[in-house]
Order: C-alpha cells, then sequence, then structure tokens
C-alpha cells in the first residue's frame, strides 16, 4: 500500500525554513568562532549530519538547529583546544638529540656537493648561515664586511645554489628533492 505524499512534506518544509534562516546560523555561529569560513565548515556540517533526524523534529525547526549549531560549535572549540593543548607540549619536548642528523639525512646530498661548486665566498656564507644557524650579522664580522654586503652575499649565493639544482637535478629541484635518486658515484644527475 502506497503512502500518501503528504507525510513525506514534513521533511522538505524543514529543509526550506532551515535553506531560508542559512544567513541567521552563518552569523549565528560566525560570531562564536571568529572565522565565516570555520562558521561556514560547522554550519554545512552540521546540516550534513543532521539531514536525517529532520522527520523526528518535535520542536520548531528553527530552536532545533540552533541547538543542534551550538552543540557543534563546542565541540569545534572542544577539538581546537585539544590541538592546542598537543601543539604546546610538541613545543615544550626537549628537541631530541640527532634530529639535526635526521634532517640532514633527509634533505638531498645533492645539494650539499652542489654548494661546493659555488664560488667559494657563496659556499662558505651558505655553510655558515643555512647549516651552521650562525646570523647574517654575526657571518659579516666574522668574513670582515659589512652586514649589507653580507645580505647580498648570502643571496646571491641561495640564488646560485638554486641554479645549480635546478641544473644538475632537473625536474626533482622542482619538488622539493627530498627523496633523491641522484647518482651514489657522482653525488648528483650528470649535467
Amino acid at each position: 500500500m502506497e503512502e500518501p505524499a503528504d507525510e513525506a512534506r514534513p521533511t522538505a518544509d524543514v529543509v526550506s525554513v532551515l535553506v531560508a534562516n542559512h544567513r541567521e546560523f552563518l552569523a549565528f555561529v560566525q560570531r562564536r568562532v571568529g572565522s565565516r569560513e570555520v562558521a561556514e565548515e560547522i554550519l554545512q556540517d552540521a546540516f550534513v549530519r543532521n539531514v536525517e533526524k529532520l522527520d523526528a523534529i518535535r520542536d520548531t525547526a528553527i530552536g532545533w538547529f540552533y541547538r543542534v549549531l551550538r552543540n557543534a560549535i563546542i565541540d569545534h572549540h572542544r577539538r581546537s583546544a585539544a590541538h592546542g593543548r598537543k601543539i604546546e607540549r610538541l613545543a615544550r619536548e626537549p628537541i631530541e638529540e640527532g634530529t639535526d642528523d635526521e634532517l640532514q639525512r633527509v634533505v638531498c646530498k645533492c645539494v650539499t656537493a652542489l654548494a661546493d661548486t659555488l664560488k667559494p665566498e657563496y659556499a662558505a656564507a651558505l655553510r655558515r648561515v643555512e647549516v651552521d644557524g650562525v646570523s647574517v650579522k654575526d657571518y659579516a664580522e666574522e668574513a670582515g664586511i659589512s652586514s649589507n654586503n653580507a645580505g647580498v652575499r648570502i643571496f646571491r649565493a641561495r640564488e646560485a645554489l638554486r641554479k645549480q639544482v635546478a641544473r644538475s637535478c632537473g625536474t626533482c629541484a622542482d619538488h622539493g628533492c627530498l627523496d633523491c635518486t641522484c647518482e651514489k658515484s657522482t653525488g648528483c644527475h650528470p649535467v
């Protein structure tokens, strides 16, 4: 036996009411999360997650959906707070010994070899500033040049190295060169 078409109408009516109040819902959420993008995401997610429950609404659709949104906002803030606590814990953790060694293994070894092909003053500048972590000002004092001159030297050295990597490594240089396939015997691709 077929059900009357009117029994399917309440869901369509409820959807119409919710859609008609989209701006108010969005403003409600945005005031509580501070971001339109996040508010839109929360609103859309709440609607999608609860669309199947529309038939069971006993109250007014608007009041019910405001309660759904309030709960979604609370969940959002809980997740954000948990994420923030994880980041704080990570920031407080001491850096483990060997982390720098691991980073060195990940970075393409051909970059180090190619840096040695640059002008000696460029290679030395990159090594001190980029590898050793010396400030540009301190490097300038060590090299007996002005801070401005040191900054220009570092810039030119980076550009020269970038060009060397592009010539030597080709397309892998465009993608970060993290999975280096350079020839082991020469340290880099043939030019």
